[in-house]
């Protein structure tokens, strides 16, 4: 094989793979697109969702719904800045990053607890491992089931105490969202039968 040709094949390589690695995807509606989509060497989100699954027991569409409602797959969402006089950039809403947008204090515990330190909030198979390992922290502690993705979510938006203490009910967002996480969760469901 000539030098050109190897140059050429090399070329395509690095684009297979970093096409692979970039942080959008589209339809996000539609698990089945998405890992298509995310099934690089390197980036395998169908993997990367799977293991945490089997890890700690919490059906893929679950923990896909979640990400979709939380931050619908952008590797970077933050909360909006709130304005001040109308017109100047001041503080976000809150710490939330990532496509967990997992707040800086619960992903802190998340590293310490499960000893998980070069993790990060914007990486996909972090992020899903990390909504497994919480979901299955509203089980233990709250007693909810691993396949009611309402509740979970509800858990997941208000905390375990603030789950608890049922500050959710008086959070028409939080039972908006968990709603979404229902639906989505069902969706995702009826896709992965047709394309696992």
């Amino acid at each position: 094989m000539s030098i050109s040709r190897l140059k050429i094949v090399f070329a395509v390589f690095c684009l297979a793979v970093l096409t692979g690695c970039s942080t959008t995807v589209s339809n996000v509606g539609n698990s089945c697109a998405i890992f298509a989509q995310k099934n690089g060497i390197f980036e395998n989100w169908r993997r990367d969702a799977e293991r945490a699954s089997r890890d700690y027991g919490v059906p893929v569409s679950v923990l896909m719904a979640t990400i979709y409602v939380e931050s619908s797959f952008d590797s970077h969402a933050r909360p909006p800045r709130k304005k001040i006089l109308g017109f100047i950039p001041g503080p976000r809403a809150s710490s939330a990053l990532g496509y967990s947008q997992a707040l800086d204090g619960t992903w802190a515990e998340y590293k310490t607890r499960t000893g998980q330190r070069g993790v990060s909030r914007t990486d996909f198979g972090d992020a899903i491992y990390f909504i497994a390992w919480y979901h299955s922290q509203s089980h233990i502690r709250n007693g909810i089931a691993l396949n009611d993705p309402y509740n979970l979510y509800l858990a997941y938006h208000s905390g375990h105490a603030g789950y608890d203490r049922g500050v959710w009910k008086s959070r028409p967002v939080a039972k908006s969202a968990a709603a979404r996480a229902q639906k989505m969760t069902q969706i995702y469901e009826a896709q992965l039968q047709r394309c696992r």
